[in-house]
């Protein structure tokens, strides 16, 4: 027993417990914003979680081997703090007191890469959950590669705490039932079973048995009626611990608020302070000092911090057995060592294939399956796959194994790429859960130690498009690759032909939207994805067969690297008319101006497969692409138009799609919507004509 400085005799346990509450009230009240209910409900089962069982050194919050910890109920932010700075990371109890203001280190919502320790951020939820998946693949699949007999270097779990509004998300039971099949026994998520949600009791909306879903997904579950015993929960987690094949849900029913006179088993606790009179009647049902604000008593500090101690002896112990490693497995380590440090082995980029010019060509989709392929051997933790459409995508990774369930090999393995089977494999079967594809490739990506990518068609980036959002708020290196990009996808109709996916994702700040026009550009496309690997890739590729240019006469293909470039240059400088196009509608362009130069107009061809590198570029290198005083400027791309304006000026034109498709063979489908050279020939002349206030063609013009 230990006393509180009012003299209240509490264990130990209880008093941190009640550290972790009254932290998190006075935040959420100083801040008069934010949502206290969680974190007093759950503050057992994290303290339990935190003191007992997480391998983590809060003095190195990137220790490779750490356990990693997902606040998937990222609503309760303060708990995550609180035990942030209890246990010793480099996070104030200033920093506390800043809950929510311009500036602070403890924003609303968990945020990877501004507060230490934090892994993803979190808050949209079932986004964390699905993290947490991807993070335990990303454990699997790197054990299986580099550990050796008595030598486990890679041996750390997943943890995650999850709420109710976690599991009703649809991306939480995507994921759920993926890392069930998968058997990731490493992976263990306590689920806050407060039963309350923001608006009511989730007696209105979520009344099914939660426990039997999971079991049904192939989970292992426990279930704890006391939420406020930390014994009671540290003992299932230790059976949860034991499990090698299968997730553990740990169902802790909880109160939200507890401890509160008026607001425990409240909705009014989820997302308001309490409220100054609450505050006090609390603190005094809990014996706990009204003032000071944010006390942290000193035998419960004690006792977090010990976490600091532990932390530094599991790490030593871990560099002591990397060094055991290194010697008898030098190439191995040098190989570990390099994807720590997000570093890539030398000699990927000659990997990178060139094609030779081809009229015929080739869909730039096969194209990334080619240098995917060919890359693969040169990418150690190169990961991915698709949204059960590898034979659409071409994303699979032929020969280097599929990641699946040691124990579960199919018997059916059509579409399978050969090589290994198991969590060594790299080709990642998601099934059809784009939603959990993406915020899974999060997680490998957060994770560290991957090459993460994720598949399917242009389309359904709108199920995947929270996931991408996110991982442009967190810089992950994340690939999301896109296919069948336009209504040059054919029969298959409006449904899964993109019109608006391109704007929408070129809406999204710091993901870099890249749209090769040739196999080359998607060769190009690749090195700049992997120099880069500071935030997402959105790479869109297209299902019909695309001219592979002869380059001989045109810029070479590494000009995307500044996003657009001159691909053609005519004689006559400056040229009568600017023509930019990306991916497939590049081929045109060249056409139309081969048409437009027997009406003697000199026309410039850029390829602009990136509106986000280019906009990176220099003013200067910007001015030489589109020259100001040249005001005759046409856009071709098979998607809405949104947005060109910023790169045609006042005279320009753009020539995209704004409606929806059609169902037809897809050369039809583009010839009527207009993609055709004699179309496109009469838009350019109008523009010219319309923009130098001439009439007709130039003189001596045929």
């Amino acid at each position: 027993m230990v006393s509180s400085e009012k003299g209240v005799p509490v264990t130990l346990d209880r008093l941190c417990i009640d550290t972790i509450r009254f932290l998190a009230v006075d935040a959420v009240q100083k801040a008069n914003s934010g949502h206290p209910g969680m974190p007093m409900g759950a503050a057992p089962m994290a303290y339990a979680l935190w003191t007992r069982h997480l391998k983590h050194n809060p003095a190195d919050p990137r220790w490779f081997d750490r356990d990693r910890f997902v606040l998937s109920a990222g609503h309760g932010s303060m708990l995550l703090y609180s035990l942030l700075h209890l246990t010793g990371y480099d996070l104030s109890l200033e920093d506390i007191k800043q809950f929510r203001q311009w500036g602070s280190r403890t924003p609303g919502h968990p945020e990877r890469g501004l507060t230490p320790g934090v892994e993803v951020t979190t808050g949209p939820l079932g986004q964390g959950f699905a993290n947490a998946v991807g993070m335990a693949i990303a454990e699997a699949h790197l054990a299986a590669r580099y550990n050796r007999p008595g030598l486990d270097l890679i041996d750390h779990r997943t943890y995650a705490i999850a709420s109710d509004g976690d599991l009703m998300e649809g991306v939480a039971s995507e994921a759920a039932s993926l890392a069930g099949h998968l058997c990731l026994g490493k992976l263990i998520v306590l689920y806050d079973d407060n039963r309350i949600s923001l608006a009511a009791s989730t007696d209105l909306t979520f009344t099914e048995d939660r426990a039997a879903r999971f079991r049904a997904y192939g989970w292992h579950t426990e279930t704890v009626e006391a939420g406020d015993d930390p014994g009671a929960i540290d003992e299932a987690i230790v059976r949860a611990r034991a499990e090698s094949t299968r997730p553990s849900l740990i169902l802790v029913r909880t109160h939200i608020a507890q401890g509160s006179p008026h607001k425990q088993d409240t909705f009014e606790a989820h997302g308001s302070p309490l409220g100054l009179e609450e505050v006090k009647l609390t603190k005094q049902l809990a014996g706990w000092p009204i003032e000071p604000e944010f006390w942290v008593p000193g035998e419960a500090l004690d006792h977090f911090r010990g976490a600091v101690g532990r932390g530094r002896a599991t790490q030593g112990e871990w560099n002591a057995l990397f060094e055991e490693f290194r010697d008898a497995y030098p190439e191995p380590a040098r190989e570990l060592e390099s994807i720590i440090a997000g570093g890539l082995p030398d000699g990927w980029r000659t990997a990178l294939p060139s094609f030779p010019a081809d009229s015929t060509g080739m869909a730039t989709r096969v194209a990334c399956g080619e240098v995917m392929r060919e890359l693969a051997p040169h990418l150690p933790g190169f990961l991915g796959g698709s949204g059960d459409l590898d034979p659409s995508t071409y994303s699979a990774l032929v020969g280097s194994g599929d990641f699946g369930c040691p124990d579960r090999l199919p018997e059916d393995r059509q579409w399978m790429s050969g090589g290994p089977w198991g969590y060594e494999g790299a080709n990642l079967h998601f099934g059809v859960r784009e939603h959990a594809m993406g915020s899974i490739v999060n997680g490998l990506a957060a994770h560290g130690g991957i090459v993460p990518f994720g598949a399917t068609f242009l389309i359904f980036s709108d199920y995947m498009r929270p996931p991408i959002r996110l991982a442009s708020i967190m810089h992950l290196g994340a690939i999301f690759i896109f296919t069948h990009d336009s209504i040059g996808l054919g029969e298959d109709g409006p449904t899964h032909q993109p019109v608006e996916q391109m704007s929408n994702l070129r809406a999204i700040p710091g993901l870099k939207v890249i749209r090769p026009c040739d196999a080359n550009e998607v060769s190009a496309a690749w090195r700049v994805i992997l120099e880069m690997r500071d935030g997402p890739v959105a790479l869109v590729l297209t299902r019909q067969k695309v001219p592979v240019l002869d380059r001989s006469e045109l810029s070479p293909a590494e000009g995307l690297h500044r996003g657009a470039y001159v691909l053609y240059e005519p004689d006559r400088s400056p040229p009568d008319m600017v023509i930019v196009a990306s991916g497939s509608e590049v081929a045109l362009a060249l056409a139309v101006r081969d048409r437009l130069s027997r009406e003697d107009l000199a026309v410039r061809v850029v390829s602009m497969p990136s509106w986000e590198l280019f906009d990176e570029q220099t003013p200067e290198y910007r001015a030489d692409v589109f020259p100001p005083e040249v005001k005759a400027r046409l856009a071709i791309e098979a998607a809405g138009s949104q947005g060109w304006e910023r790169y045609l000026g006042d005279g320009g034109e753009a020539i995209g799609v704004d409606r929806f498709g059609a169902s037809a063979p897809g050369e039809v489908v583009m010839s009527e919507y207009g993609f055709t050279v004699d179309n496109v020939v009469e838009r350019a002349l109008a523009v010219w004509r319309r923009t130098v206030k001439y009439s007709s063609p130039r003189p001596g013009a045929t």
